[in-house]
């Protein structure tokens, strides 16, 4: 009991400004920014062109009638639309125009790019492409945070948003995964640790022994601490004023409030690494506009705004990981 009350008293300590001793933040190497930010449509046409080709042959069609739209035009379609925030009217003019840029050689009429955002095999697709592009540090972190769906939603009073986006991210906001839908958020993060936890079951995933997932208080869960403990990485979660650290069947709990006690600052310093959740979901949305509305989400079908979100996250990761790589050679 005396253990608990000094634990609750630390954790207010924690929240007050000032109390913890910032690192030095990573300066912005403007060179390697400024060569990203020019060369970003350059990269991305072929980036779409070689990723999708890199995933998928055309079929031969051997039915009578006319042939479908290829799968893999759709996909490339659909990443370039998202890449500069246009609707599908809009883009069957632009992919006239530069089309053969990106290896569609045939036309695609709007209304059939529409529906490819819910065609299982597109889909599948730009999640082979999602898979195929992550790298990932060790040093994670998540989030939640709402999608608006319209230009009232992001400015009414009330906030309430339509559609939810969970994510985990390394300390170079590339993202590992990431979830859609109307979950909450600890739930949603129980279900996206599961999916990493497999990955490094697979080997898919090269992380490092040090690997950490740092959350806010608002992921406080027993059951999920030792599942992050239990998938090899180490958990850092910011508990509440009125936690205990009585495990209750989940050693990680106790140990992580452990931590904390023994070495606050170092454990802090640790933990402010999901800032990075923060500055990601606020990048995604100020970069992924529509109509200059951030963040919104132009899709309703469930099934639509995964593809959405998804294709826009194939782009994120990709600018970050070619920033991160021009920095490194300069």
């Amino acid at each position: 009991m005396h253990k608990t009350k000094n634990f609750q008293r630390l954790v207010v300590k924690m929240r007050k400004k000032g109390f913890y001793i910032p690192k030095a933040q990573q300066e912005v190497d403007w060179s390697a920014y400024t060569t990203n930010q020019i060369n970003d449509l350059i990269d991305t046409l072929k980036f779409i062109r070689n990723e999708v080709d890199r995933v998928h042959q055309p079929r031969e069609h051997v039915a009578v009638g006319r042939p479908p739209t290829d799968a893999g035009e759709l996909a490339k379609a659909i990443l370039f639309a998202e890449l500069i925030g246009i609707p599908e009217r809009k883009a069957e003019g632009w992919l006239i125009l530069i089309g053969h840029h990106l290896g569609i050689e045939n036309h695609i009429d709007d209304r059939v790019l529409g529906k490819a955002y819910q065609n299982k095999e597109v889909i599948s697709i730009l999640e082979k492409v999602f898979e195929n592009n992550k790298t990932n540090n060790g040093e994670m972190c998540g989030d939640g945070t709402g999608l608006e769906g319209s230009r009232k939603e992001n400015y009414e009073s009330t906030k309430k948003k339509t559609n939810y986006l969970t994510s985990v991210i390394d300390s170079h906001e590339v993202v590992q995964q990431f979830d859609t839908g109307n979950k909450h958020e600890r739930t949603a993060m129980k279900y996206l640790v599961e999916k990493i936890k497999i990955e490094i079951k697979k080997g898919l995933n090269l992380l490092m022994k040090k690997a950490k997932l740092t959350l806010d208080a608002g992921f406080v869960d027993r059951k999920l601490t030792q599942l992050i403990e239990d998938s090899g990485i180490t958990p850092y979660i910011f508990p509440k004023k009125n936690n205990v650290i009585t495990p209750k069947g989940y050693p990680a709990w106790g140990q992580m409030c452990k931590k904390i006690i023994e070495n606050v600052q170092t454990w802090l310093a640790e933990y402010h690494i999901r800032s990075h959740a923060e500055s990601f979901h606020s990048s995604f949305k100020r970069v992924f506009s529509f109509k200059r509305v951030f963040g919104v989400v132009t899709k309703r079908l469930n099934t639509t705004v995964y593809t959405q979100v998804l294709t826009r996250i194939i782009h994120n990761n990709r600018r970050k990981t070619n920033y991160h790589n021009l920095k490194t050679t300069n």
